[in-house]
């Protein structure tokens, strides 16, 4: 008679015959399990070197800018160019949005650009280095502006590159305006007191750590970003000056208040010309060049892996990062006490 008994390892068992046979499942099952996850490991790498090669080795036609056909006559030789800013005005974007810019003003079969704006403004560097590269643009080609759902701070900054001759066309529900500088600083030198923490930063200088979040501003620190504050302000004030001709510069000082304008009021200050959305634009835009055979052409950058990245980001910056990001200097054009959360 022939008895089975299971065996574990580390176990032992007298046993009495002849004939013993020795059963080895674990091993087994344990290799099997290996090999699976094995595999799966080996699926997982494969399909992320083929995302990377996907999004980030993705073809650009020309410039690193995509073309996609949104109306018009896809055989006329003739181009409308819509370049949408939207989101806040900082990098990466800003690297993007200026070669549509250029590619725009060197194509030869754009015969004109629509400007569609949905932003709450970004950084002062950026939103002047785009303001830029449109009045470049607008010297050789005619720019309209399509204000959609925000177009306040440094997305006003941009819309002004339409200059004298375009027109700037705002939805009925769109909020422009804050026109002003805001840099983002934490005061939280109470709590730090509280909690018993203490700053001893080494640096170089008396000015070099003076937008520290742990404590309080001094007054020669002060007095060093008002004046920093006030040059981009009045940059800022200069440029709708020079680009809304019923506006002279003590006028658009009058509207430099911070506040946020509806439409209705931001046509009775001269903000903006027209009530009416980007297909009205569109075809004001083509009436005035003269246009009546062409295609409308939305401009887009490759999709890469930041896009990706950015995408997968979908937390926000808790209390403690903002403190600690309150410390570098940044200079924004931007609507919102708070320009750390990106509005999109």
């Amino acid at each position: 008679m022939t008895e089975e008994k299971s065996i574990r390892p580390g176990e032992s068992a007298a046993v009495s015959g002849s004939t013993v046979v020795v059963k080895v499942e674990g091993a087994q099952r344990r290799s099997a399990i290996g090999l699976v996850l094995l595999g799966l490991l080996a699926a997982s790498i494969m399909m992320n070197l083929l995302l990377i090669a996907a999004t980030a080795i993705t073809p650009a036609p020309v410039m690193g800018v995509r073309q996609m056909l949104r109306e018009g006559d896809a055989g006329a030789k003739a181009k409308l160019a819509v370049i949408d800013f939207t989101g806040t005005i900082m990098p990466p974007f800003t690297d993007r949005w200026i070669r549509q810019i250029r590619h725009a003003r060197e194509d030869d079969s754009v015969k004109g650009v629509l400007l569609e704006i949905d932003s709450p403004g970004g950084l002062v560097a950026d939103s002047h280095q785009l303001y830029h590269e449109l009045q470049k643009l607008t010297e050789q080609k005619p720019v309209y502006v399509a204000m959609k759902r925000i177009a306040a701070s440094g997305g006003l900054y941009i819309a002004m590159a339409a200059g004298t001759e375009g027109k700037i066309y705002i939805e009925p529900t769109t909020w422009t305006g804050s026109i002003g500088v805001i840099i983002p600083r934490y005061n939280a030198a109470e709590l730090a007191e509280k909690i018993g923490v203490k700053t001893e930063p080494l640096a170089t200088g008396p000015l070099k750590g003076s937008l520290s979040p742990f404590r309080n501003l001094r007054e020669d620190e002060r007095a060093v970003w008002d004046t920093i504050i006030d040059d981009a302000f009045e940059r800022f004030l200069g440029v709708i000056a020079d680009n809304r001709s019923q506006l002279d510069h003590d006028a658009v000082r009058a509207l430099a208040t911070g506040q946020v304008y509806t439409a209705n009021q931001a046509l009775e200050n001269g903000l903006a010309d027209e009530n009416g959305y980007s297909e009205d634009a569109l075809e004001a835009l083509a009436e005035s060049i003269g246009l009546t055979k062409y295609q409308v052409v939305d401009y887009a950058a490759p999709v890469g892996l930041i896009d990706v990245l950015i995408g997968m980001q979908e937390d926000r910056p808790n209390v403690m990062d903002q403190l600690m990001e309150a410390g570098v200097p940044r200079a924004f054009y931007y609507c919102s006490w708070n320009p750390m959360v990106p509005a999109q």
